[in-house]
């Protein structure tokens, strides 16, 4: 019977030794509970201090914009006067019909339109596939050709210009849009953005397991890239699309007046000896406008977006 029994109180006491050193040895959760941040998880509201420096910087932020208007409703002799005008006019449908007509803002705001939206969908396109491919995939070159890339980004563009317009002249694209499209598909700020932002938010167990699934590279740049890029793709097309809209150096050497973007054809207004300010400023309100009303619509969804964004990285 003592033979018997050291075997069952032996294999007794080894449970009970495992239940105390298990007891005795915090799990994750209270390890993460232990030194978590006395303040982490807590709903901070702003006081009162906070709320004033943002009014504030609202308030200089919008000036610019509510001074347009202002200018824009009134005549050239209130405008240059000393102290100018705070308060708005009575001429500003009529400066921003006689701006509409002066300038032909109907066919510059369609042909902005196109070559702002063009470059801003073309620029998300590319610049995602080349993030994801500089982020994630393994091939020889891959650090020389990103050092490349980012290298073209301390070159000035005015040092490109003459040959780049002789290339336009010699495709027989001059005095027209693609002129303005094709040199701006894909930008290299746009490219390293992308890189920076999968190879943080991007798994590359997500990218296995589509490999193991039998995935190719665009099955799993559709599937799983993109779902997971989409912030940084919203707010670089908000940034692109802006850029173009407002870019004036190049448009203003490819094309010409019969076929203006808005920036070109905002200086039909400034055009002789005597400059009608009100008048410039209308046109500079209704080039603006657009951009407003983009912002406006998407705003909310390009704001959520860099916050998602945010988080996830």
């Amino acid at each position: 019977m003592t033979t018997d029994s050291i075997p069952v109180q032996a294999t007794d006491a080894r449970p009970r030794t495992a239940r105390k050193t298990r007891k005795a040895t915090p799990s994750g959760e209270r390890r993460r509970r232990l030194f978590r941040h006395p303040g982490a998880g807590r709903q901070h509201h702003a006081g009162p201090v906070a709320y004033i420096l943002l009014g504030i910087a609202a308030l200089f932020s919008l000036f610019p914009l509510y001074w347009t208007m202002v200018a824009a409703s009134t005549d050239n002799t209130r405008v240059t006067q000393t102290p100018p005008p705070f308060l708005p006019g009575p001429h500003l449908l009529e400066n921003l019909g006689k701006a509409w007509q002066d300038a032909a803002l109907g066919k510059a705001m369609l042909n902005s339109l196109i070559v702002a939206g063009v470059i801003a969908l073309s620029t998300v396109l590319f610049a995602t596939l080349a993030g994801f491919a500089f982020a994630k995939l393994r091939f020889k070159g891959r650090n020389i050709l990103l050092m490349l890339v980012i290298g073209t980004m301390m070159v000035p563009p005015q040092l490109g210009v003459v040959p780049l317009f002789m290339m336009m002249t010699e495709l027989g694209w001059g005095q027209k849009l693609p002129a303005v499209i094709f040199p701006t598909l894909v930008s290299a700020v746009g490219v390293f953005f992308m890189r920076q932002y999968l190879s943080e938010a991007l798994p590359d167990e997500l990218v296995e397991a589509g490999r193991v699934d039998g995935a190719h590279s665009l099955r799993i740049f559709w599937s799983i890239v993109l779902p997971i890029a989409r912030p940084p793709m919203a707010v670089l097309f908000m940034i692109t699309f802006v850029h173009a809209w407002n870019d004036f150096f190049w448009p203003f050497i490819v094309l010409d007046m019969t076929n203006p973007t808005v920036p070109v054809a905002l200086t039909q207004l400034s055009a002789g000896y005597v400059r009608d300010q009100s008048l410039i400023m209308a046109g500079a309100l209704l080039g603006t406008l657009p951009l407003l009303a983009l912002f406006i619509v998407f705003g909310r969804q390009i704001v959520g977006g860099i916050m998602q964004g945010a988080v996830k990285g």
